[in-house]
């Protein structure tokens, strides 16, 4: 019996020592904390993280007149390290960034940016910078993000943190080579998530932190605590050119979808409704009559024959969901729509009027060119149309063959053409310029000055004025009061 207890006592022993153990190993992989709970360091999340954060080193070799990569005073500026030597003909352009390694044979994730243009890519690991040559596998501008290939295995790859829990307050690490300098990590929290409208990409998701980053750390790790990828670095807001605490990252989410569609098919394939969309304003907001409504996105423009068109979505209608989900903004609606798979049906549901319609609409595939050609002709005017005064301070006239030409406009387009218009109108202050075609006012169609002028002189003093405008390529909404 003796024995037995002995025994059983030595194994508890084992028991407590081996439990002792495995709680400083994994105490060993996590940050350090005081007593009070405070962390001390991040050196063991560092220690973990680094080796999967590499130096990309670029070279593009172009005509002397060409500026290449540029920095100058912009309030936000894509940052790409290096400097163009200046001589005469061709001159070699060397650019630094940073990449992320996604997998342990060898695909890294980068900022598009970083190589967009590169006749030559290296990646560099580690503090030792041990160099091989980089493949293209595949860009997308869209959203900033690059997948890159390397002959290596056995490579100390990333793990991705789910990027939709991601929460303003958070703790970050951001880890690149800024200014060349190799493996440098900065902390800060999460100073928003969600970021978009600033005309960086066409897909803006970002998350926003104050980690400190600067040229050179494009294309590198945004990790929380636990070491694991939020977020590829892509973007500063700066007046200066280096670090005034705002940054932008893509979100690993969508880098891990736009890596997947790359590597799988060499490009991002995208779902596509065939509409142009718009946020709403609360001038727009008021003139529809939406009762202070500023959620959704305004369907501007329905593409001929797209799946919108087949599902009869119209012009003005104000897209509130997909799926149940809901699109607070055009901004909103893009990710969601771009995010799913050509062929997949969905649920849309629009505000028309007033009232809530859900239409089935099957997605169809982006094209590389989401402008379709309008095919419809109209007759030709009179070579000098008169120009008729309307909203006070607007001059329109009827379009002819020769404005046609003269703007480029589409064949598809009608509408009153803004030959003049008063700087200190109202009209102008809410954005409408020469050139500008007035297609509707007030959900009436207008085919021509003629018509515009008729449907000015029954607008009422102060009357909300909504019009829907092709400009610059593309129609939206305009709202303005009548003078």
């Amino acid at each position: 019996m003796g024995h037995g207890i002995l025994k059983s006592c030595a194994s508890l022993i084992i028991a407590i020592v081996w439990v002792q153990a495995s709680v400083s190993l994994v105490a060993a992989q996590q940050p350090q904390q005081t007593r009070e709970g405070v962390i001390t360091t991040f050196a063991s999340v560092v220690e973990k993280v680094a080796p999967s954060v590499v130096t990309v080193f670029t070279t593009q070799t172009v005509a002397r007149a060409q500026t290449g990569f540029s920095f100058s005073d912009d309030a936000l500026r894509q940052f790409f390290g290096g400097r163009a030597p200046q001589r005469q003909g061709k001159q070699t352009l060397q650019g630094l960034g940073s990449g992320v390694i996604v997998s342990p044979d060898g695909y890294i994730l980068t900022a598009n940016h970083v190589v967009s243009g590169a006749d030559e890519i290296m990646i560099g690991l580690g503090n030792d910078l041990r160099k091989f040559k980089a493949k293209k596998i595949g860009t997308d501008p869209g959203t900033d993000v690059a997948l890159l290939k390397i002959d290596e295995n056995n490579l100390r790859s990333i793990n991705f943190a789910d990027s939709d829990r991601a929460r303003a307050g958070d703790v970050v690490l951001a880890i690149g080579n800024p200014f060349g300098l190799r493996q440098t990590v900065t902390m800060g929290i999460i100073s928003a998530v969600g970021r978009g409208g600033m005309g960086i990409v066409d897909y803006e998701n970002f998350i926003q932190t104050d980690a400190a980053i600067n040229m050179g750390n494009s294309g590198g790790a945004l990790v929380d605590v636990d070491g694991r990828l939020l977020g590829i670095n892509t973007a500063i807001f700066t007046r200066s050119g280096g670090n005034q605490g705002i940054g932008f990252a893509i979100p690993a989410n969508l880098a891990r979808e736009v890596m997947q569609s790359l590597r799988d098919k060499g490009r991002v394939v995208r779902g596509y409704i065939g509409t142009s969309v718009q946020s709403l304003t609360p001038e727009i907001a008021d003139a529809m009559k939406l009762k202070g409504q500023l959620n959704g996105a305004l369907v501007a423009e329905v593409e001929p024959n797209s799946p919108a068109a087949k599902a009869r979505i119209k012009t003005g209608d104000l897209i509130t969901a997909v799926n149940g989900k809901k699109a607070n903004d055009a901004r909103e609606l893009r990710l969601m729509i771009g995010s799913m798979a050509p062929g997949t049906k969905a649920q849309i549901e629009v505000n028309r009027e007033g009232q809530t319609k859900i239409f089935d609409v099957q997605l169809g595939e982006m094209p590389a060119n989401a402008a379709d050609e309008g095919t419809e002709t109209l007759s030709e005017e009179t070579a000098e149309p008169e120009k008729t005064t309307v909203f006070g301070g607007v001059a329109v006239t009827t379009i002819t063959e020769d404005i046609r030409t003269a703007i480029n406009l589409p064949r598809d387009v009608q509408g009153a053409v803004i030959a003049d218009i008063d700087a200190e109108s109202p009209a102008a202050k809410a954005g409408l310029r020469e050139g500008d075609v007035i297609q509707e006012v007030n959900k009436q169609p207008v085919k021509s000055a003629k018509d515009l002028l008729a449907i000015s002189r029954k607008m009422k003093p102060n009357e909300k004025i909504l019009l829907r405008v092709y400009s610059q390529g593309r129609s939206g909404y305009v709202a303005l009061e009548a003078k």
